[in-house]
């Protein structure tokens, strides 16, 4: 079976080599399309005249939609040869008919030398041939990276390279409705290059990487979403430095604002946090000031690296100064006061920022940096997931993306009042320990289902994954502050004795209120509270939780 496919394939190869496109049935296609397409998406097209009316031209462009081909053959006035996935040729009459209208086959993922060698003659006959650097379509966030095959073309054939690019297409289909959105193109000035007869992988990624940014800049200027290029950090506690590290490593230009001038200049002076995040060293990269001196209107990321109790705060002092080209990404574990507010929905309500995004999942700073962690990333936008998602798995983390904001924000509440009640009630034996924790764990995922989460977020790494991995870190804030509150102390000694903040002592009191507000029965994390606010002694909350539940008569 697979040679009989690699035959096809080689057919199809074959016969754009030899006879190229079949005149009658593409002019008429094409007569038929290209009012179709100019009317109907409403065509714009910029730089037309930047593309060669003779001779071989690579036309390389970012790839959105399976109409790009199209869109982009209505703007020459000769035939242009297009790719276009293997998978589309296995049915022998939409393989003729592809044929006809200039496409070829490439083997996606994988070194396809038919497809370069069909590519190379085609060029070398003075024909137009469209090229997707990216590989594949990208559906979100801004342009892909682009594969070296590009330069090597460019080199192997000496022929002018237009970048050339296309925005709107993705929103042209609704499954099987095409709706009449605005499809607009732009054309850069050709690009050349020296003819190099068998050019090193290193040279043709040179080239490619000097044609990509031309198509990127195309791309910015019809109004596309920017790459992340620049990001500051606001925070520079052990989350925030780590962070901080992961997103310059992934080729960020980073900032990390302190809290006061003297933080930062000892941070600089150090080359590592010795406070929050000891034995890792700064990248040499990252730059380390106060927050007050970061202009934020140049930043396409603010990560706001603060406690829950400080997020209001923070975003006072830089809400304002975030534009509404920016992006946000929250690392704050809780809820905001005084009404029990979840972070990115505070921060949304706040801050003029294009998307905001939570982190979460069994992260430890030092960890992280140091080998990888599995993280959730939610957001609704998605075109903020894929960009963030792809930053941090190029920082060698492994990365979950949801746009169930709100189940992961109440995924990282519950865990950590989970993990503060099991170290409360740890010395009333084991049985105690998970009877508590079970109970508050699960209070927590009744409210966040009613307000409109989703069970498999707390059941996968944003939940259960983040409990065990804070139930048994030594270093955990929120397991000490329980431990503490376990043998009677007070709240401010427990706050004191742990120097940083323990989330869970400012969320399990707001959470209590919330579900009281909410009218939702929460006796495991109102006797929590209780405790918290030291109206009750750990025995008695204890044995108030594991008491004996008595079934309930049958009608």
């Amino acid at each position: 079976m697979p040679s009989q496919q690699a035959e096809a394939l080689s057919l199809h190869h074959d016969r754009i080599r030899r006879r190229g496109v079949q005149p009658v049935v593409y002019w008429v296609t094409r007569a038929i399309l290209q009012p179709a397409i100019a009317i109907w998406f409403r065509l714009s097209r910029a730089g037309r005249e930047h593309i060669p009316a003779h001779g071989g031209v690579i036309l390389a462009a970012n790839h959105r939609s399976f109409l790009d081909p199209f869109a982009i053959g209505c703007c020459l006035r000769r035939p242009v040869y297009f790719v276009a996935k293997r998978e589309l040729f296995s049915n022998r009459l939409v393989g003729w008919f592809l044929n006809c209208l200039g496409a070829f086959p490439v083997r996606r993922g994988e070194s396809d030398e038919d497809c370069m060698a069909t590519a190379r003659m085609l060029l070398e006959r003075g024909e137009a041939v469209l090229i997707f650097p990216e590989g594949t379509r990208i559906r979100s966030g801004s342009v892909g990276r682009a594969k070296r095959g590009v330069g090597r073309l460019a080199l192997e054939t000496g022929v002018p390279v237009v970048p050339i690019a296309v925005f709107g297409s993705d929103r042209a289909r609704r499954g099987l409705l095409f709706r009449p959105v605005k499809v607009k193109l732009r054309f850069g000035r050709p690009l050349t290059y020296p003819r190099v007869g068998t050019p090193s992988a290193h040279l043709a990624g040179e080239v490619t990487a000097r044609i990509w940014p031309c198509v990127a800049l195309q791309w910015e200027w019809l109004g596309g979403l920017p790459p992340l290029r620049k990001a500051a950090v606001v925070g520079a506690g052990s989350m925030g430095t780590a962070v901080a590290e992961l997103l310059a490593r992934a080729g960020l230009e980073v900032q990390l604002g302190c809290r006061t001038a003297a933080q930062a200049a000892q941070l600089a002076a150090d080359g590592f946090n010795q406070r929050y995040l000891p034995g890792v060293a700064l990248p040499a990269g990252l730059a380390v000031g106060p927050v007050d001196a970061i202009e934020f209107r140049g930043v396409d990321l603010v990560v706001l690296a603060v406690p829950s109790r400080d997020l209001p705060a923070a975003v006072a002092n830089v809400g304002s100064r975030i534009g509404d080209r920016s992006a946000v990404l929250v690392l704050s574990k809780g809820v905001v006061a005084p009404l029990g507010t979840l972070p990115t929905r505070y921060v949304a309500e706040r801050v003029r920022a294009r998307a905001v995004a939570a982190l979460g999942g069994p992260s430890h700073a030092g960890e992280a940096v140091a080998a990888g962690a599995s993280v959730v990333l939610a957001a609704e936008d998605p075109h903020l997931r894929t960009q963030l998602g792809d930053a941090f798995a190029d920082a060698g983390l492994d990365v979950v993306r949801t746009d169930d904001v709100a189940g992961t924000e109440f995924a990282g509440c519950a865990k950590n009042v989970a993990a503060l009640a099991a170290a409360a009630a740890a010395p009333r034996g084991l049985n105690a320990a998970g009877a508590v924790a079970g109970r508050v764990f699960a209070e927590v995922h009744a409210l966040a289902l009613a307000e409109g989460a989703r069970s498999e977020t707390f059941v996968g790494l944003a939940g259960t994954g983040d409990l065990v991995a804070t139930a048994l870190a030594e270093g955990s804030r929120n397991r000490r502050a329980g431990e503490l509150l376990g043998r009677g102390l007070g709240r401010e000694e427990v706050g004191a004795l742990v120097g940083q903040a323990a989330e869970a002592l400012d969320t399990v009191p707001l959470l209590a209120s919330l579900m009281s507000e909410r009218r939702r029965e929460a006796p495991a994390v109102a006797g929590l509270a209780e405790l918290v606010e030291g109206r009750i002694d750990p025995e008695e909350w204890v044995a108030g939780v594991c008491a004996p539940r008595k079934a309930a008569r049958a009608a």
